[in-house]
């Protein structure tokens, strides 16, 4: 009786040997299809049930269906024009006019009054569930300003755009004797003569003090520690940082954070992915904490050369690709020459050339050069010198370097020497260099106008246009754009 009031059918596949095949189709009640007839019925039924369902939620007016078949072609042609105009009728407005908007509702005085306050209420709830500070407006954020602090090479500052970011991971690589660590240690001095407090996690096991403490470092107040594993290195590392009373944190290196499993493990016993995993884990970690207590780590990391690679660079950093991604500035640093002695004498230093391969508050892809004299380090000297000649405080024609019409002498090294020589002459030439840089900065308010500034770009530019083209050559075409 159900069937026959709701016209339903019931849809038997069976064999046709099978006895319950024989007992259903005894009764007039239930009729058997084909297979055929079914699949009509069912398209059928879902052709009503979609039409029911379009009927629920009705359309657009301007895309709304005009007639009930679905089949007919002229239908469809008039519906496609429809959803055209519809979804593109910006497109025929006329030329230089703008099309018609519908009014914005949010631009009401009275909605927009309510949405300030439901926002309040919601930036109070969430202070008060996860702390105070864990949300803000970016206008009140403090925080939200990057400090720096100077590296300990005038070029390198400049290049990097004020110095190394405070609170923010940096990462320093190069081959081997190329000036990684006495980059670390002269920022590590920088750091003390503003007043922080440094530590260095000595990984290597290869510190030597009385270099740092030739290089200016205060080796009686540096917090050193030379870690036996790299869980026991980056679990120093963190604390020091959630304690806040740390301002700089140097590790030297990366490559030397092995992991507790590979050093109990035995030599030549496969392992991998282990160093990948122990950095990646540990800079989750790290990162957040060391934003919030304003503390710098500083990673040196040394390079390794991937097998079969025949087009592109070999070289690859180790520990994984997450310090990669962690770090806001990395530096690239090279030895470029060695600066010759005398005659019969030993070689002075090296000439480094540093690039700025990552940097996320301010312009990457820069380059500086500066001179690292062997047992003294990074030489300021020759920096002060390269940046007044770069800004204009000292002029250079041809091989003479003059200041303020007096000539210094004939060549570089004479004319640094001259300068040094002659009482209250190199001070001033400091003097006048911080303040071209200052300026250049945006610094000193009301003394820089746009035209100058556009000028000292234009010469900043000149300075390091062999060192950019070189440099976008070895990065590729990523560098270029």
């Amino acid at each position: 009786d159900f069937s026959k009031e709701h016209g339903l059918s019931i849809f038997l596949r069976t064999t046709k040997s099978s006895p319950i095949t024989k007992r259903f189709t005894s009764f007039p009640l239930f009729r058997t299809h084909t297979h055929a007839t079914a699949a009509s019925t069912f398209r059928k039924s879902t052709r009503t049930m979609m039409s029911l369902s379009r009927a629920a939620v009705p359309a657009p007016p301007s895309i709304r269906r005009t007639s009930a078949g679905d089949n007919n072609k002229q239908d469809q042609r008039v519906r496609g024009e429809q959803v055209r105009t519809f979804a593109f009728g910006a497109r025929k407005a006329p030329k230089g006019q703008l099309p018609e908007r519908e009014p914005n509702m949010g631009l009401d005085p009275e909605n927009a009054q309510a949405k300030k306050k439901a926002l309040e209420r919601v930036l109070g709830e969430i202070d008060s569930t996860f702390g105070k500070g864990s949300i803000m407006k970016l206008g009140s954020a403090g925080q939200a300003k990057v400090a720096t602090f100077p590296s300990g090479a005038m070029t390198l500052d400049m290049a990097l755009g004020g110095g190394l970011p405070r609170g923010r991971i940096v990462e320093i690589y190069g081959p081997e004797s190329s000036g990684k660590t006495t980059l670390a240690m002269h920022a590590m001095a920088e750091m003390q003569k503003l007043g922080g407090t440094v530590a260095l996690i000595d990984a290597e096991h290869a510190f030597d003090p009385d270099y740092a403490k030739r290089l200016g470092l205060n080796v009686d107040d540096l917090v050193v520690c030379q870690p036996e594993t790299g869980e026991m290195a980056l679990e120093v590392v963190d604390t020091l940082v959630r304690s806040a009373a740390v301002d700089l944190i140097c590790v030297d290196s990366v490559a030397a954070l092995v992991p507790r499993s590979e050093i109990e493990g035995e030599i030549g016993m496969v392992q991998v992915g282990a160093h990948a995993r122990l950095m990646s884990q540990a800079l989750r970690k790290i990162n957040v904490n060391a934003a919030k207590a304003n503390t710098t780590i500083l990673f040196l990391n040394q390079l390794r050369s991937k097998v079969g690679v025949i087009y592109g660079n070999p070289e690859v950093t180790t520990g994984g690709n997450a310090l990669k991604y962690y770090s806001s500035v990395r530096l690239d640093i090279r030895r470029k020459e060695v600066i010759k002695g005398k005659a019969g004498e030993d070689d002075l230093g090296t000439r480094v050339k540093v690039k700025v391969a990552k940097n996320k508050v301010a312009p990457p892809y820069k380059v500086a050069e500066f001179d690292m004299m062997f047992g003294r380090g990074i030489s300021s000297e020759g920096c002060v010198f390269d940046v007044a000649e770069s800004t204009g405080v000292i002029e250079k024609k041809g091989s003479w370097y003059s200041f303020k019409g007096e000539q210094l002498g004939q060549g570089r090294e004479k004319s640094l020497l001259a300068a040094k020589e002659k009482e209250g002459l190199y001070e001033e030439i400091v003097r006048l260099t911080r303040e071209a840089i200052a300026a250049k900065m945006g610094l000193l308010s009301g003394e820089a106008s746009v035209s100058s500034s556009m000028d000292e770009d234009d010469e900043d530019e000149d300075m390091f246009e062999e060192e950019e083209e070189e440099a976008m050559a070895e990065g590729g075409n990523v560098a270029a754009r």
